[in-house]
């Protein structure tokens, strides 16, 4: 007997919105994510309304690399056993203008488990002149345009599975042998991740829908923003300044598109970041991003700590002991 696909719809349930631009709220169609230990594959695909592939996809992961080498290690180990290629672009500059280390590249040797399937460039960032004010949108643009040639010479085709995401935006390994393993996937799904800040101690919500998974075609384009109508839940982890060390939160607070957030110089202070960090209060004293006030005042204020590690990169219970500051009881950074 055929299953019926299981999908959440406005029509039955609140439907959820994504924010484009500040003004503009967009329904989206979230389909329901079935994915269990010991229950065949063939039955997961049909409970999504797909059918089995005779093989699995192809998959390669496409990732912009800034300096967050933990969250790529766990990354990495999580995709590893079904990505063909792991496909990695770093600039020698921010997407402000600053000029910057290659940081996987003198970490290399961290990642000898994966070296076979790694596909790596350098991009040649634009230093910005003193006191100029370059969009550092475009730049983080130009370097998602210069990732569509990194990955036609990583060797993908037509019909293999391509992940865009940023490196915090982790699909988990269950999402991704889903995708792989089944037919009548959509040509484009965002997934749904939970969102994480700091560490896996503070689960924010499961706002996070910019990455992405596509049935590559010669069209595909490498893009990080919205690009269809249907959202997989709870397909992974964003975990969002999740650092080990102090100084590597003042690099990405000063290096990211988002810099202009930093108001005062006292933002930047050790101390105060740290205090920050284990309370789970903003580093920028904003209010969250929210489309209703119902929804706005119910975060406000610090994250609720969660003491759980169920459901998390297998990785980080693996080894919790080199990952201890992103597990509860953690937040004290170097």
């Amino acid at each position: 007997m055929a299953l019926r696909p299981l999908r959440l719809s406005s029509r039955r349930t609140p439907p959820k919105f994504l924010f484009i631009g500040l003004l503009i709220l967009v329904p989206i169609c979230v389909i329901g994510s079935f994915i269990y230990e010991n229950v065949s594959m063939d039955h997961l695909c049909r409970l999504h309304g797909w059918s089995l592939r005779s093989v699995p996809r192809r998959v390669f992961d496409a990732i912009i690399f800034s300096n967050e080498l933990d969250l790529l290690e766990i990354r990495w180990r999580e995709l590893h056993p079904y990505v063909t290629k792991f496909v990695i672009l770093e600039a020698n500059t921010t997407f402000t203008g600053i000029p910057k280390p290659l940081f996987f590249a003198a970490n290399r040797d961290r990642f000898s488990f994966a070296e076979g399937k790694i596909v790596h460039s350098v991009f040649p960032g634009r230093i910005a002149s003193y006191g100029s004010h370059e969009d550092p949108f475009v730049l983080e643009s130009q370097q998602r345009g210069a990732m569509n040639g990194l990955i036609r010479r990583a060797g993908i085709s037509s019909g293999d599975l391509l992940i865009m995401s940023d490196t915090d935006e982790i699909p988990s390994s269950h999402t991704v042998k889903l995708l792989q393993w089944c037919d009548e996937v959509p040509q484009v799904l965002h997934l749904e991740l939970r969102h994480y800040m700091y560490s896996f101690e503070f689960p924010v919500d499961y706002s996070s829908w910019r990455a992405t998974v596509h049935i590559y075609s010669p069209r595909t384009q490498y893009r990080h923003s919205r690009q269809t109508d249907l959202i997989l839940s709870d397909a992974g982890w964003h975990c969002s300044f999740c650092f080990r060390h102090l100084r590597e939160f003042v690099f990405k607070m000063t290096a990211y598109s988002h810099a202009d957030r930093v108001k005062h110089k006292d933002f930047l202070k050790y101390s105060r970041i740290q205090k920050l960090i284990c309370r789970g209060d903003d580093l920028f004293d904003m209010l969250p991003e929210e489309y209703t006030f119902q929804e706005l005042i119910k975060k406000m204020g610090p994250i609720t700590r969660s003491a759980s590690a169920v459901h998390l990169p297998a990785c980080l219970i693996e080894n919790a002991e080199k990952f201890q500051f992103l597990l509860p009881g953690g937040c004290v950074r170097s």
